[in-house]
Formats: structure tokens, sequence, C-alpha cells
């Protein structure tokens, strides 16, 4: 790898998760930190990447120990405002090196980006104390709206790569549940559990769109019950769909696999 040459292009993509529909993907973020902490083991966590923080932030009050890694200075510096406490690295994670071992290592959304994730999961697994625990996350090529998508023609497949999953977020390649399996089984790891984030049911966008412009009020005939106690209709679609997810799994936005040595 030219580690010059693969950093510049990790510069390069706009993609940050608190600046590019953020109402959904901070709705996600909540509920893929859940998952993670379902999972997690010790006191001390190795977010990578960080990214701009988002998601760290949400795991960090679970542990005593935070490091975080992150190849964008953009985003690295979004996670210092963020993060001010937190131990934080600039570097690809192939090249990252840390005289420390972690009871939790996360790699969230990052392998569709990388150029070989197998190395990538043996890197990240060396950072492993003796039981802990790597927890992988991956946007879901079999997810219910990429199959939709398919349907209507705004896909050739479910697999295939978008404008946006290309240009704007910087992906390589795209997993099913099988694939993401196969690439751990290669990298010599454990699969532990596997389970699914959020069952989405419209594309990025036009969830973003519904989450800040839905029928969310009760006597709007959308999606509050009429006539009943009032909530929080927004929250309760949300977490619905994370409860849905863990039902269906195979159709969600995410999938994740927790892996050991």
């Amino acid at each position: 790898m030219n580690e010059h040459t693969e950093k510049e292009l990790q510069e390069s993509f706009p993609w940050a998760r608190s600046q590019i529909y953020s109402d959904y993907n901070t709705v996600v973020a909540h509920y893929q930190a859940l998952a993670c902490i379902e999972h997690a083991r010790g006191t001390s966590l190795l977010d990578m990447p960080c990214g701009d923080g988002t998601l760290t932030a949400l795991l960090a009050p679970h542990f005593q120990r935070v490091v975080g890694v992150e190849a964008s200075s953009k985003h690295l510096a979004l996670a210092r405002k963020l993060l001010p406490n937190v131990e934080l690295h600039e570097g690809l994670i192939e090249e990252i090196e840390l005289n420390e071992r972690f009871g939790t290592v996360t790699l969230i959304n990052i392998l569709e980006h990388v150029v070989d994730p197998v190395q990538v999961l043996q890197k990240a697994a060396s950072f492993l104390s003796d039981d802990g625990v790597l927890l992988v996350h991956v946007p879901n090529a079999m997810a219910i709206n990429r199959r939709l998508a398919v349907l209507m023609g705004t896909l050739t497949e479910c697999t295939e790569l978008s404008p946006f999953d290309i240009q704007v977020a910087g992906h390589r390649r795209s997993y099913t549940m099988e694939s993401l399996c196969e690439d751990v089984g290669k990298a010599g790891l454990k699969i532990r559990a596997t389970g699914g984030v959020f069952y989405k049911i419209l594309s990025t966008a036009q969830m973003d769109w519904f989450l800040k412009n839905g029928l969310w009020e009760e006597g709007g005939f959308g999606w509050g019950r009429v006539g009943g106690p009032r909530k929080d209709w927004k929250a309760e679609f949300c977490r619905a769909s994370y409860e849905l997810g863990r039902q269906h799994p195979e159709d969600c936005n995410i999938i994740y696999a927790c892996i050991s040595r």
C-alpha cells in the first residue's frame, strides 16, 4: 500500500456522520452504540476509525479508557472538539502502532472502505486483550431499502455501489452477512454472534427527510395514534425500527459480527 496516497484518498471523501444526512445518521449511531454495548467486554475501548467522534462519544461513557484512530485529519479535528478527553491518533488502521491491548475494539462502518479488509481485521484483532471482543459493523447490501431499489430500477443489483457510495462515502465494496463472515474466517478469527441494526425502509436521503418532516403529531393521521396517549412518535418509530431489525437482521441497514481471536 502507498500510505501517502491512501491517506490522501481518505482525506478527500466528504462524508461525516454529523454533517451529511445528520438526522438519520445520528439515530443510526445511537442504535449502533447500543448494539456494541450489548457485546462489549472490559473497561477499555479502541475505536477504529473514530470519524468525527459522534459514535465514539456515545460509547465513551461505558468505558474507563477510550482511544480513537482516524485517517482523515478533517474528521479528526471534529472528533477532537467533541472528545477533548479522549486519546486520538491520526493514521491508517493498517499502519497504526499501539503498545496497549483493549477489552473491546470496534470497526464501525470501515471494512467497506479499506484496500484489504482481511488485513484490517487481523490488525484490529492484534489489539485485543486475551478475552477481548472485536465488534465489526458494515452496511448491508441486502437491506430492505436496497432490495426495494432493485425492484424500482434505481439499483441493478443489491451489491451495486451507488454514486453516493463511491464518491461521497468512499466505499470499495458491499457486504452481505455471508461475505462478512467469509472475511472474518479468512482473517483466522472466530465469530461469537451476528446481528443487525435498524430496519431501514427508505434510502438514507429519504429517511433523513422523513425524520425531519414526517407527520409525527397526533391528529394528523400520520404515524401517531389518534386519540391515544401523547408520545414522541418520531422516537417511537426509531425504537420500533431498531426492535424490528433485531428480529430480522438480514433486512437491516447495518449487519454486525462479534468476533474473538
